[in-house]
């Protein structure tokens, strides 16, 4: 009885030292792929942050007595975390928004900013607003204010909005040409600009935002006490220290900050496509959007796994019949296709060779998935063609048929139904894979899905909705070749 006395003791006070450890941490989530000036790696120590953000998170760590302890999460992914309560507050230049007033709970404003129109300077006379810019493509981030601007423009003006997944790529593209403008807050604009010198930051604002803190919707105590931290630092100046630090101080911070200090009011935030609305009544409203991106995504896949098809058809015949030195390439190829990450290939494919050759969105993420599901292609094709009994193919070099008849005739109808099972399947994966393609612009089922959930705030109907589309798009192929593969065997 003693030993387990002391046994239940032990235990017991392993949970209090551990939780007040975990109290005695403020854990804040952001995104370090953000960059400067918001939250990113220390050149100098990789292994530490360092940002106006990150400076914002010690600030309120002092004045709730706790040590900050950063927790990285994938922009996007902030508001779901802050929902489940992964860390005590998000902060990562995330934007005040009524879906985000609806579901979280969110500190006062600590920045106010301006969402403003980049160009190129020789469009910086003719392309001034975003009436200007019908049917151009007009580059953002998804998830944020300025892609539900762009959304209602481009219903408006038929502005076509290109997202990305960074705030470095919309610059360099416009640059390049591939899109006519950016549509961003001015903190990103200014540094896209100083980049890229050829471009030109339109002096109007187009709307007008605020950086918050994002929290578990039951956390309002806590957020209550971080707004207190946050009015005390706006009044002291230590908020402004901050960003005049990282050069983000000007005019429209004072007028923020007296409003807050003073009883006012926050400003009203702009009106976006997201709102407080039901899930299933935005569903309604996101539903044909989704049918244009499950149409995307059918259709790369239908394009890339024919290429695939006819490129994996290739290899395996160069490698079964070729002579040593195309075997050898040809395996080479293989090796380092399937040796490394189709994402990897798809940057490369649509920003690496952007000096050289500017591919589209779309035919780079052809390109891509054909090229690297050719070669898991081309290993089925050649272990069905092996697979064919050699003394099929000695009868019929006896009865003198020639090697491409053999193949014609004999060897490939044979290999074709060995390979349709595996065939099937892959298909089915690069459906799915496609999604990935989301990284060099392509707006496809998946990406339009995380879009319109970051928007209404839940996972739960996009991300059911997004389950049925690939499963309507996926099932049907599976049992076409089933019974294909059936009528074979009889």
């Amino acid at each position: 009885m003693k030993r387990q006395s002391v046994a239940i003791l032990f235990v017991a006070l392993a949970t209090t030292i551990a939780q007040a450890a975990q109290t005695a941490e403020l854990r804040w989530g952001g995104d370090a792929e953000g960059g400067a000036p918001f939250v990113e790696a220390d050149p100098q120590d990789p292994g530490r942050v360092v940002g106006f953000d990150v400076e914002i998170a010690q600030l309120l760590a002092e004045g709730l007595g706790r040590t900050p302890r950063f927790i990285q999460i994938g922009f996007t992914s902030l508001d779901a975390s802050a929902a489940r309560g992964d860390f005590d507050v998000g902060l990562s230049g995330i934007e005040a928004s009524p879906a985000r007033r609806s579901r979280l709970a969110i500190t006062i404003p600590y920045y106010e900013f301006r969402e403003i129109l980049t160009v190129r300077t020789a469009d910086s006379t003719t392309l001034r607003t975003l009436a200007d810019l019908k049917s151009r493509r007009v580059a953002t981030l998804g998830s944020t204010l300025a892609y539900d601007l762009l959304v209602a423009a481009q219903q408006e003006y038929g502005v076509v909005p290109v997202t990305y997944e960074d705030d470095v790529h919309p610059y360099t593209d416009l640059a390049l040409g591939r899109v006519d403008a950016v549509l961003l807050d001015y903190v990103l604009a200014d540094r896209g600009v100083r980049r890229n010198p050829g471009l030109t930051n339109q002096p109007t604002a187009v709307a007008v935002g605020h950086y918050v803190g994002i929290l578990a919707p039951d956390n309002a105590a806590l957020r209550d006490e971080m707004n207190d931290i946050l009015r005390q630092a706006m009044r002291d100046g230590r908020l402004e220290a901050i960003f005049r630090k990282w050069n983000m101080w000007n005019d429209d911070q004072p007028a923020l900050y007296a409003r807050l200090t003073t009883g006012g009011s926050e400003a009203p935030e702009p009106s976006s496509t997201a709102s407080s609305i039901d899930a299933w009544e935005a569903a309604v409203r996101y539903l044909p959007a989704l049918f244009r991106a499950a149409g995307i995504t059918v259709l790369l896949s239908v394009l890339s796994m024919g290429l695939a098809i006819a490129i994996g058809s290739a290899i395996a015949v160069g490698r079964v019949y070729g002579p040593r030195p195309i075997e050898i390439a040809l395996t080479a190829w293989v090796e380092l296709i399937r040796g490394t990450p189709l994402l990897l290939q798809l940057f490369v494919l649509y920003f690496g060779l952007a000096a050289v050759v500017q591919l589209p969105g779309f035919f780079a993420a052809l390109l891509g998935l054909g090229i690297n599901y050719a070669a898991y292609e081309s290993e089925i094709y050649r272990s069905a063609l092996q697979a064919v009994p050699v003394g099929q193919l000695e009868a019929a070099r006896t009865l003198g048929f020639s090697r491409m008849q053999v193949l014609r005739l004999i060897r490939g109808p044979q290999a074709l139904r060995l390979a349709l099972a595996p065939m099937t399947n892959d298909f089915v994966a690069l459906l799915k894979d496609s999604s990935l393609v989301s990284v060099i612009t392509v707006v496809e089922l998946t990406k339009q899905t995380s879009i319109f959930a970051a928007n209404i705030g839940s996972w739960v109907v996009p991300g059911a909705m997004c389950a049925a589309m690939y499963l309507a798009l996926s099932l049907p192929l599976a049992r076409f070749a089933g019974r294909i593969e059936k009528g074979w065997r009889r």
